[in-house]
């Protein structure tokens, strides 16, 4: 019986997903949320296999306290799920800084606060496992999403980095990029506002907006089959390092790396002209 620790069990998101394929398995789930009691109802199904915890995940202090609670009850964390995540539209040069810092503080740093929290114990057990759900957003980037795009390239660089750390401790990282799924991801879009500070770029991101709309609910990806594709990726004989989910994802990514290696062979000689 493995326990897992899950950032952002909004109902309707990833999270639950995750949760409930853990349960089903026989496991035991420690789930976080800004507002727990939306999971009351449903944690009352599973009985003292969920704990249900409040989390914001941008305060590290929180992070900690809730990161021990789940070891004191269930004795240590086997698999880390970092799901808490989201975006806010806005063009590179016109996004208001807050709204920078806060996808940034969201979308990275409370990443890197989840994991630090969580590593020791797996590093003293000599098991474990980091599930980072990044975005296809995070290898193909967005115009009008530039800064989630940003956070979730740092994302794919600090697991890189993080699962040559750690494997000698018995500890395997996998990057989650998932593309267009049906959760309620894009359900606050639509009274989300459009606080360009740069006039130029504001018909973009309010293009941008409304197509976030118009998909929402029509969302090709389907999360309970996307969770079933990482446990089968974290089970495999060996497990992949990333995983991309969805068709049009996969199409997006692979497109994106055939171009990438087209340019640079095609720039080759300059290059390699360039030692001494």
């Amino acid at each position: 019986m493995k326990t897992w620790f899950i950032t952002g069990g909004t109902p309707g998101g990833f999270g639950l997903v995750y949760a409930e394929a853990a349960l089903a398995q026989g496991d035991r789930v420690a789930v976080t949320a800004r507002r727990p009691a939306e999971l009351r109802e449903w944690a009352e199904e599973y009985g003292d296999r969920v704990l249900v915890l409040e989390l914001d995940v941008t305060d590290a202090e929180q992070v900690r306290a809730a990161v021990k609670t789940a070891e004191e009850r269930f004795g240590g964390i086997d698999v880390l799920v970092n799901n808490a995540g989201r975006g806010w539209f806005g063009s590179i040069e016109g996004a208001p800084d807050e709204t920078i810092r806060r996808t940034f503080d969201l979308n990275l740093f409370a990443v890197v606060e989840v994991i630090r929290a969580v590593l020791p114990g797996m590093r003293a057990r000599g098991d474990g496992w980091i599930v980072n759900m990044s975005s296809v957003a995070g290898l193909v980037t967005a115009q009008g999403f530039g800064y989630y795009s940003a956070a979730k390239f740092a994302v794919e660089g600090l697991s890189e980095t993080l699962r040559l750390e750690v494997e000698p401790f018995g500890v395997r990282v996998l990057v989650v990029e998932p593309g267009a799924t049906r959760t309620k991801a894009f359900a606050g879009f639509q009274d989300q506002p459009v606080d360009e500070v740069v006039d130029a770029y504001v018909p973009m991101v309010e293009s941008v907006k409304a197509a976030f709309v118009h998909h929402n609910g029509k969302q090709e990806g389907d999360p309970v089959r996307g969770v079933q594709a990482v446990i089968s990726a974290m089970n495999a004989p060996v497990p992949p390092h990333r995983l991309v989910l969805g068709n049009a994802g996969y199409d997006a990514v692979t497109a994106m790396h055939e171009n990438a290696l087209v340019e640079l062979r095609a720039n080759e000689k300059l290059s390699r002209s360039t030692d001494f």
